[in-house]
């Protein structure tokens, strides 16, 4: 501090230069003089007594400036009638807010995201929504989550996570918070873990991917007509090389499931049978184009046998409609179904390409004499996107080109194509995407006393995480 550097140096100097001054003027003369030397007395206690005063200033000084850490300060505006006076005054350091586990974690992670849409054009036609279940242009609160996870030293690990924008049940315009992921895993063996709650099936390489990193702003419509979503059961899984080999991890994961079969957040299974679900994923190549780049590729298998009133398309829509659009199947009577798919995922630098097919296989049951009330039918689709940095981690352009056959009316294959741009604030924590999307329905191209059969949508997206 200034004062603490200068002003009790000063008040010395200054001191002992009128002492020796004084003293030689004395010295000077041949005869002592009394009354000049009361006068020096006098003099020297008067500096001496000053010299204290600044002392106890400067003490004072410290005291105020210690109380206040380098750098609190905000500004103050004051008005007089006049003028308006800034000025800087301390600020108080505010205590630090933390939060203690109740057990013995090893790691307790508070997160989550919000992902805000803007959705103008031809809403959700990609996914069947026109004509019969069109929808307006809108705003909407696409995904707003809160999770928590955590470790043992037991050599278990935990995820729990809701959703606030989920339907509620009871108005298909309201939402409610709903359980998303709530699982236990087991890790003691990195080969063979087993984990036990409600997750993802295993089942789909877009499905599996986080909502967070998808290159699109929505997954497409082959993924969300397939795929089980989540489920609630059981399942083993592993890295086989994680131990005998663990830089090449990745070279062999496998999964195991057994689930209810009918979705999320249900109490009861619809029948006595399970969701079988598998999948095997190799990733390869992993950094030989350079690093960060890899070859991934991926099967899945299913199959289940579900009841009267289940939906199998728990994501999206597969219903054909009378006019070409689609809606959510659900069962007008016992079925068992087998689906399987392939997928694949090149990145090579700033260039990815990612290609998935999927099909599924929908058998009628009769049970206790009474038929099931539809025809068995087969749905295929695949996907294929392309993604690549024009700017290094900041701004990425993608093109899609998605299909799905629902085989259930001749010629009812709805395609699209999409477009888009990526751009990364501050990675996947703090990004802005937006996606152009034209599709077209054959259903409605073969049959035009429907209406249109070509449609367009833009879609704009904020995303941030914690």
């Amino acid at each position: 501090m200034f004062i603490n550097r200068f002003i009790p140096p000063a008040a010395g100097v200054g001191l002992a230069a009128i002492v020796l001054l004084a003293t030689q003027q004395l010295l000077a003369q041949s005869s002592p003089d009394t009354a000049r030397l009361e006068k020096l007395e006098r003099a020297v206690e008067q500096l001496q007594k000053r010299n204290a005063e600044l002392e106890d200033e400067v003490r004072s000084l410290k005291k105020e400036t210690a109380a206040v850490p380098d750098g609190k300060f905000k500004t103050k505006v004051t008005y007089d009638g006049k003028t308006y006076v800034e000025k800087a005054v301390p600020q108080a350091e505010k205590p630090p807010l933390f939060v203690q586990q109740r057990g013995p974690e090893l790691k307790l992670v508070l997160g989550g995201f919000v992902q805000m849409n803007f959705e103008d054009g031809d809403v959700s036609a990609f996914e069947g929504r026109f004509g019969q279940t069109a929808l307006k242009d809108r705003f909407r609160l696409r995904r707003a989550r809160i999770n928590l996870t955590g470790d043992f030293a037991e050599q278990f690990d935990f995820k729990l996570e809701g959703d606030f924008e989920n339907s509620d049940g009871l108005n298909a315009n309201r939402t409610a918070f709903e359980a998303t992921d709530i699982f236990i895993n087991w890790h003691q063996f990195p080969w063979a873990q087993v984990k036990i709650g409600q997750w993802k099936a295993p089942f789909g390489l877009e499905q599996l991917t986080p909502d967070t990193t998808l290159y699109t702003i929505e997954r497409t419509l082959p993924t969300g007509a397939i795929t089980p979503e989540r489920q609630i059961g059981i399942q083993l899984w592993g890295k086989p090389f994680a131990t005998i080999w663990p830089e090449q991890a990745d070279l062999l994961t496998y999964y195991a499931g057994i689930f209810n079969g009918n979705g999320r957040n249900t109490t009861n299974n619809d029948n006595n049978n399970f969701m079988y679900v598998g999948r095997l994923e190799s990733t390869l190549l992993k950094d030989v184009f350079g690093k960060g780049s890899f070859l991934k590729l991926g099967a899945d298998v299913l199959n289940s046998r579900d009841d009267k009133g289940t939906n199998i398309s728990q994501t999206l829509t597969l219903l054909v409609n009378s006019d070409g659009s689609l809606s959510p199947f659900v069962l007008p009577g016992p079925d068992e179904r087998t689906a399987w798919s392939v997928d694949a995922w090149l990145k090579m630098g700033p260039f990815d390409l990612i290609g998935e097919f999927l099909q599924e296989h929908v058998d009628p049951r009769t049970v206790n004499g009474v038929p099931p009330g539809f025809d068995a039918f087969t749905t295929d689709g695949f996907y294929v996107t392309g993604a690549y940095f024009l700017i290094p981690k900041k701004l990425q352009a993608v093109v899609q080109w998605q299909h799905l056959n629902p085989g259930q009316k001749g010629n009812d294959g709805i395609s699209s194509i999409v477009g888009g741009l990526n751009y990364y604030i501050r990675g996947d924590d703090l990004k802005l995407m937006v996606n152009y999307i034209h599709t077209w329905s054959d259903f409605r191209d073969a049959n035009p006393e429907f209406g249109d059969d070509q449609f367009d949508e833009v879609i704009g997206r904020m995303q941030l995480m914690f």
